[in-house]
């Protein structure tokens, strides 16, 4: 069973969690008998004793479960993490989520089965949409979590962290606004994620607020990848009146929409402007250099892991979402309408 936390510890030794607080850190303002009753319940628990005083809780494992390992989004966010860990005391095992559909004539293993057999303390989850079951299943182990990018409203006893996209996404179509851009395609992606509906949200407001229609021929969907990026870019600069910039909601995509714009002959920023979102290491490497806007991808991760470690404290949240502000970081791919 996972280790009870300092609320669980609190309600069998008939205390508040302050005091078992002031326990574990050896404070003296709390009696004789109440400290003896702690302590005992902390000793049947197997918390150890730090120093002289108080006692601690051995050191404690939590998940991070993502919907895959490669690129630099996962990365990111896995070193934010990790040194929050570090500060917290907490050990971080990364793994890649898999589906329960049977493979090699074999059930494949549920990313909760593998978080319940190692008795993980807490999970977060970076782009994945937990089941009611699953979800259901953590909590009736008492394993908090907590969602990084949820990719649809969580229940609302689930934590979730995630940035700004609506403020960012207006910003990235009010700067091509500010630069003469009338013709403003939009690339994005599935329609159903909750930070594509809000992107999008970010985009329209942006025009409408120019006194500008929203044209739908200019609103593509891929799938947040480099391929369906080329596609999508293909296809906008292939119409009758084409636009003269794009803010694609990926820097993997932009990169797809690179490819695309070069295999047509069009060069950036001098024939078409290119806004990306992510801010990954990849959007400086590319030439011209990428504006886009940043997501705190390490903030967002050390955001979540320092969200957990209360919750696994048994602190009650403030708010169900933590929302940090995105940044527009203007680099070389953008200019005056031509």
């Amino acid at each position: 069973m996972p280790r009870p936390t300092l609320a669980d510890i609190a309600e069998m030794a008939g205390v508040s969690v302050s005091t078992v607080s002031k326990v574990l850190n050896g404070r003296d303002d709390v009696s004789r008998d109440t400290r003896a009753k702690v302590d005992e319940v902390l000793r049947q628990h197997h918390y150890m004793r730090r120093g002289t005083s108080g006692f601690e809780p051995e050191i404690r494992t939590v998940d991070l479960v993502l919907s895959g390992l490669d690129g630099s989004w996962p990365a990111s966010v896995a070193s934010g993490m990790e040194s929050a860990a570090y500060e917290a005391g907490v050990h971080v095992v990364i793994s890649r989520a898999r589906g329960s559909a049977p493979t090699g004539g074999r059930r494949a293993q549920d990313w909760v089965d593998r978080v319940l057999e190692r008795g993980s303390a807490g999970v977060v989850l970076g782009l994945i949409e937990a089941t009611p079951e699953q979800l259901a299943r953590l909590a009736a182990a008492r394993i908090p979590c907590v969602v990084i990018d949820p990719l649809s409203d969580p229940p609302p006893d689930v934590m979730s962290v995630g940035t700004t996209n609506w403020a960012g996404a207006y910003e990235a179509t009010n700067h091509l606004l500010q630069l003469g851009h009338r013709r403003i395609a939009l690339v994005t992606g599935p329609p159903h994620h909750l930070y594509t509906r809000a992107r999008m949200a970010g985009y329209r407001s942006a025009i409408v607020a120019a006194g500008l229609d929203v044209t739908p021929e200019l609103v593509r969907h891929g799938n947040y990848d480099r391929a369906s990026g080329a596609e999508q870019v293909r296809a906008l600069i292939e119409l009758p009146d084409p636009p003269t910039a794009l803010f694609i909601c990926s820097d993997h995509m932009a990169i797809g929409g690179y490819e695309a714009l070069t295999g047509a002959g069009l060069r950036v920023p001098e024939d078409i402007s290119v806004v990306g979102f992510d801010d990954l290491p990849e959007a400086r490497w590319v030439s011209p250099a990428l504006t886009t806007v940043r997501q705190p991808l390490k903030e967002m991760g050390g955001s979540a892991l320092r969200t957990l470690v209360r919750l696994m404290g048994g602190e009650e949240p403030e708010s169900p979402r933590v929302e940090l502000a995105t940044t527009l970081v203007v680099r070389d791919s953008t200019a005056p309408r031509p």
